[in-house]
């Protein structure tokens, strides 16, 4: 049986202003998993990741990480909140060095990542001189440098045109497959969560519940191809309805 690395129970938020953005929420996430958080705007999602992350506390409820979690987890916000006067180079350092991590020790893993995330021959261009996908490669490339037991994504392909937004789902799928962590993406986006992740919970309006914890069964290996077989457009229905279901 799969470890578990986070598991919220009867989770609740509210805020001060009498909003209550979550309710009820229990969810289990296992090491090696890539969960979808699917729901409409305003339900909370966010608040969620935020709050599986540390940087949120909730008004009620219990959340419970693994041991090798604390101080283990990446985030990839929706803008690649990059620092402008820095290289991407220096940018993918910046949590190493925070942690005390030398560049000597730095550089080989800095490289790598770089790579696999297609930004090798970048490492010494500036955020401005780069597309909005590019960008977002260099903000996944610094979540995941620190090697995290627990990556958080919030909607970081929304702002990006079809195109790129596709590219960028394929290549999040096989880095995933590659490095097996743990993720949780959060996303409006039916056919993103379905061509992305192996499990989709659904939310409800706020406040956010989960109604639905769907498995998503798809080949291991996905590319441009799938989209069009009817595997995927079933999958993409059922989860649909689903979604309809939960925003009555």
């Amino acid at each position: 049986m799969a470890e578990t690395l986070v598991a919220a129970a009867a989770l609740a938020k509210s805020f001060r202003n009498g909003v209550a953005a979550l309710a009820g929420i229990d969810l289990t996430v296992s090491r090696g998993e890539f969960v979808g958080v699917l729901g409409p705007s305003g339900c909370g999602k966010s608040t969620l990741l935020r709050i599986l992350a540390g940087l949120a506390e909730p008004t009620a409820g219990r959340l419970d990480r693994g041991t090798d979690v604390a101080g283990r987890v990446g985030f990839v916000f929706q803008e690649p909140t990059l620092m402008p006067w820095a290289t991407v180079w220096a940018n993918v350092y910046l949590p190493l060095r925070l942690r005390g991590v030398g560049r000597d020790v730095a550089t080989p893993r800095i490289g790598a990542m770089l790579d696999s995330l297609g930004l090798g021959e970048f490492a010494r261009a500036y955020p401005r001189q780069l597309s909005g996908g590019m960008r977002m490669r260099v903000s996944i490339a610094r979540a995941l440098v620190t090697e995290p037991a627990l990556l958080l994504l919030d909607e970081p392909f929304a702002a990006l045109d079809e195109i790129t937004r596709f590219k960028l789902n394929e290549d999040l799928r096989a880095l995933w497959r590659n490095l097996r962590c743990t993720i949780v993406f959060v996303t409006h986006s039916v056919f993103e969560s379905v061509f992305l992740t192996n499990r989709i919970v659904v939310m409800t309006k706020r406040p956010g519940r989960i109604v639905a914890d769907l498995p998503v069964n798809l080949p291991e290996t996905r590319d441009a191809g799938l989209r069009l077989a009817p595997v995927y457009s079933d999958a993409c229905r059922a989860v649909s309805a689903k979604l309809a279901e939960a925003m009555v």
